[in-house]
């Protein structure tokens, strides 16, 4: 269990309109590859540990974008810290069948 609740949709801005969902794949898979606890929604992704983890996988997937030929990148972040310890399960258990 980590400190915190990390959501984040990164919108990366493609040089010549092209789809975005290659480069949301990418970012996701830097998330699995980072080891962290992490849920895909539809409109973003959350992620479950300590923040200063979370925030340094954001950092890699922002530069990621770069990398791959974004020209900047929007990352819209919600963030839930609880220096005892938060789960994800938590606060959707009761709305799981």
């Amino acid at each position: 269990m980590g400190n915190s609740l990390v959501s984040i949709q990164i919108i990366p801005k493609t040089q010549n309109g092209e789809d975005v969902i290659p480069y949301v794949d990418e970012a996701i898979s830097i998330i699995k590859q980072s080891g962290v606890k992490f849920e895909v929604h539809p409109l973003e992704t959350t992620m479950e540990g300590e923040l200063s983890e979370l925030f340094h996988v954001i950092e890699k997937m922002n530069k990621r974008m770069i990398e791959i030929g974004s020209t900047n990148v929007i990352s819209q972040i919600k963030v839930l810290y609880q220096p005892e310890g938060i789960e994800m399960e938590t606060l959707t258990e009761k709305y799981r069948p």
